[in-house]
């Protein structure tokens, strides 16, 4: 891997993986935005589709976005552009799959619930689906090289303010 000459075990990819997950949802969670591109590679891409679209490979989604310049756009178009009623959610992360791991880096699958809170407190399930991630060691610490978020229903809200 990437800054790493030697790979690194199955047990030491599988905990910094976990890591990176639980981190990642806490970011969001706790509504530090700002931190949310950080999660990622320069060059990364952040996609989110549907089940459907994904199986037929289409590359169209619902979020795109191919930079992590991009992603600070969009959490900065949020705050400051959007008009939105104000939520938050709550992930909760299954444990992640290692699907294969080389020198360009690890690919990993972990399914995912994220539940949205709206400022009234009224609570439902938001999204159901998994996460199909590459990740790069960059200075021994896990970034999102690929991230396509595949929702298990074709039926997103038109309102996705907040990443996935």
């Amino acid at each position: 891997m990437t800054g790493n000459t030697q790979a690194p075990d199955f047990q030491t990819l599988y905990f910094k993986i976990s890591r990176a997950l639980a981190d990642y949802a806490r970011c969001i969670d706790d509504d530090r935005l700002e931190e949310w591109p950080s999660f990622f590679v320069e060059d990364c891409l952040y996609k989110v589709t549907t089940a459907d679209n994904h199986r037929e490979g289409l590359e169209a989604g619902v979020i795109f976005a191919n930079s992590r310049g991009m992603l600070s756009d969009r959490i900065s178009a949020l705050r400051q552009a959007n008009i939105y009623e104000r939520q938050s959610y709550r992930h909760l992360i299954g444990p992640p799959s290692i699907l294969s791991f080389d020198s360009d880096g690890v690919r990993s699958e972990s399914a995912f619930m994220v539940a949205r809170i709206m400022r009234d407190g009224t609570t439902s399930l938001f999204a159901t689906g998994r996460y199909l991630d590459s990740w790069r060691d960059a200075d021994d610490v896990l970034r999102l090289k690929e991230r396509i978020v595949v929702c298990d229903s074709s039926r997103i809200d038109t309102l996705m303010a907040i990443p996935l």
